[in-house]
């Protein structure tokens, strides 16, 4: 089993999850996250004033999947949520030692 940590831009997050769904992904989890990577952010004007915007609002996608199923989520990530534009995000692959459903007991990729 893997864990499949992917940043993504936020306005992409439905179209991303649409797409896993087909995939028969049943379980994703969505934390709305800030940060920055080659862009380092920018300058925007408030009233007048100029100031900097050092993190960006993203959104963080951990998705647990069987070995499997790995490479067809990740590829659907990327195909998603791809923009061609900087900041588009990154996808970070775990080993995922195990998963267990605390409502049954289920243990595994049986979990997933």
């Amino acid at each position: 089993m893997k864990l499949v940590t992917a940043v993504i831009k936020p306005f992409k997050l439905e179209e991303v999850r649409e797409a896993l769904s087909g995939l028969g992904v049943s379980g994703i989890t969505v934390t709305e996250v800030k940060g920055f990577g080659r862009q380092k952010g920018h300058t925007e004007l408030y009233r007048g004033a100029e100031y900097t915007v050092d993190f960006l609002p993203k959104t963080k996608l951990e998705i647990g999947v069987d070995d499997g199923q790995l490479d067809e989520v990740v590829n659907t990530i990327i195909s998603t949520a791809q923009t061609g534009k900087i900041g588009d995000g990154k996808i970070f692959v775990t080993e995922l030692v195990n998963a267990i459903r605390i409502r049954t007991g289920e243990a595994g990729a049986e979990a997933l």
